[in-house]
Order: structure tokens, then C-alpha cells, then sequence
């Protein structure tokens, strides 16, 4: 991964880049666009986790005994509805224990605004660690109001983890919440402006970006 601003890594591996590319093809099958989400997802799962802490632990290995180590936190993934289920799989594969409670938020298409329809939080979420699921932090608000969501739950330690980025998605989540790292496999140009004539591509859209990343995945 790369740092490319304070708190923003980019996944800049050759194997990253080119299932990206698969994935931006509007040629691509869902079937493989999920499946090309999920490996993609193990792969900034591997990064975001890079600091969680672990603990000593004994371990008999066939010629003797040796110090080993262990998770000594516990981790929760926060999949956005619906399209961040499509990272869910990859990042447990990743760490497998981790707790999934997903929530349910849509950005009005007019004001661009995030709309939360469904969340069952904990009232204390009995992890140390949360990670925030979605694939395309456009605009960032449906990003910032899951992780407010987080942490109004008392957990601290709160991270991001999502396919491709626009800079003023990634500006607006580091501005209200700059103590959350954002991981990304690719950090994209812009969003699409207001549309000016039928055919263009409605606004907030990540460009080049993927498409709509939901449809995508479910095939709809």
C-alpha cells in the first residue's frame, strides 16, 4: 500500500491493479465481478489490519515449543447496504471471527445526502476494532454517517475499506473524522457534475471509477 496523503493508502500492488481493471471492464460478468471484489477486499483487509494488536501464546510445533501469537482484539465489520456485502467475504477470509452488523444507508440522488434506513447496532459494540464496508466513497457522506454511527456505539478505533475513492469523498470522511484511515485500491479523478442533456451519467458518480458497484455485483 501507499500513503498518498496523510491517512489515505492506495493499494498500488501489480495483482491489486489488475483485478481493478477487470473490474472497471463494462464488460465484466457480475459473477466475476464478484469475485473479483472479494479478492480484492482480502487483499486491503491484509493492509487495513496491519496494526491490530496480538497477544504471546505457547505453541508445540512437531520438533518443539516455540512463542506464537494471537488476536488480543476483537474486530467488527460494518458492511453499507447493499453493495458492501460484495467485501464482507474478503475481509473475513481475512480475519475470520470478526463481527458483521450491517447497516442500511442511501444517498439521495437530488441532495446527494445519506439516508439511514435500517441499523441494529449495539448499543455498546463489544469490539475494539471497526471496519466500515463499501465499495465506492463517492461524495463520503453515506461513509462519514456509518463510522458517526460507529463510534456513537463506543468504539474508537474505526477504519475504511472500499474499492475505488474520488478526492472529495476522501476529503469530506478525513475532515469529519480524521482519525479514521481510509484504504483503497484506487484513488479515481473526480465525481460526475450535474447532468446537462439526456444520456450523461447522473451526478456524484465516481470517474473513471466502475459503475454502480451494487448493480454490479447482483447482477441488476
Amino acid at each position: 500500500m501507499r500513503e498518498v496523503q496523510p491517512g489515505v493508502y492506495v493499494g498500488v500492488h501489480p495483482l491489486i491493479q489488475t483485478k481493478l481493471t477487470l473490474m472497471r471492464d463494462v464488460r465484466t460478468h457480475h459473477r466475476e465481478f464478484r469475485t473479483l471484489a472479494r479478492e480484492v477486499a482480502t487483499a486491503l483487509g491484509w493492509a487495513a489490519l496491519y496494526d491490530v494488536r496480538v497477544r504471546e501464546r505457547p505453541v508445540q510445533t512437531p520438533l518443539t515449543t516455540t512463542v506464537g501469537y494471537e488476536l488480543d482484539e476483537k474486530v467488527g465489520l460494518v458492511p453499507i447496504l447493499r453493495a458492501g456485502l460484495g467485501l464482507v467475504d474478503g475481509v473475513l477470509s481475512v480475519v475470520p471471527n470478526a463481527s458483521v452488523w450491517p447497516i442500511g444507508i442511501y444517498r439521495d440522488e437530488e441532495t446527494l445526502q445519506p439516508v439511514t434506513y435500517y441499523e441494529k447496532l449495539p448499543e455498546q459494540m463489544p469490539v475494539t476494532l471497526c471496519i466500515v464496508l463499501d465499495p465506492m466513497l463517492a461524495t463520503g457522506g453515506s461513509a462519514a454517517a456509518a463510522i458517526s454511527l460507529v463510534k456513537s456505539r463506543g468504539v474508537e478505533r474505526v477504519k475504511y475499506i472500499g474499492l475505488v475513492g474520488a478526492p472529495e469523498g476522501v476529503e469530506f470522511v478525513r475532515t469529519q473524522h480524521p482519525d479514521v484511515e481510509i484504504f483503497l485500491a484506487a484513488l479515481d479523478d473526480h465525481l460526475t457534475p450535474p447532468p446537462t442533456r439526456p444520456g450523461d451519467p447522473p451526478k456524484g458518480y465516481i470517474v473513471p471509477g466502475l459503475g454502480d458497484a451494487g448493480d454490479r455485483l447482483f447482477g441488476t
